[in-house]
């Protein structure tokens, strides 16, 4: 499965953001899938993930109430609406999937093996 993020660049803090995870793969909308982030000098985190089919996802404390996660499984997408962004925000976000469709999400990186190329989002204050 190839990933393509996209939906990054620059806003204000309080503004908003949408970011996308296409892949052009048939079988991406069985795939659980995580959305990450990683700072200059910081580990990769994982922001939020949801499974295959939409029915459970997950978010880091830090974007809780702030981030959604959602997937359209008949456009092969899946998105991270952020809102009220905070210059903390600032990072390369990555999607990712696991290597076996069908699952809930996982919540450690090390279970996703397929990464997109990142887009970067920059929150000014």
């Amino acid at each position: 499965v190839q990933l393509q993020a996209s939906g990054g660049g620059l806003v204000q803090a309080g503004g908003s953001l949408r970011l996308s995870c296409a892949s052009s793969g048939r079988t991406f909308n069985m795939y659980a899938t995580g959305w990450f982030r990683q700072a200059p000098g910081k580990e990769r985190e994982l922001v939020a993930a949801i499974s295959w089919s939409g029915g459970s996802a997950y978010y880091a404390d830090s974007v809780k109430d702030r981030f959604t996660i959602s997937r359209d499984n008949a456009k092969n997408a899946v998105y991270l609406q952020m809102n009220n962004l905070k210059p903390a925000d600032t990072a390369a976000y990555y999607c990712a999937v696991p290597p076996h469709g069908g699952t809930n999400y996982y919540t450690s990186s090390v279970q996703y093996t397929n990464w997109g190329q990142g887009t970067l989002v920059t929150v000014s204050s």
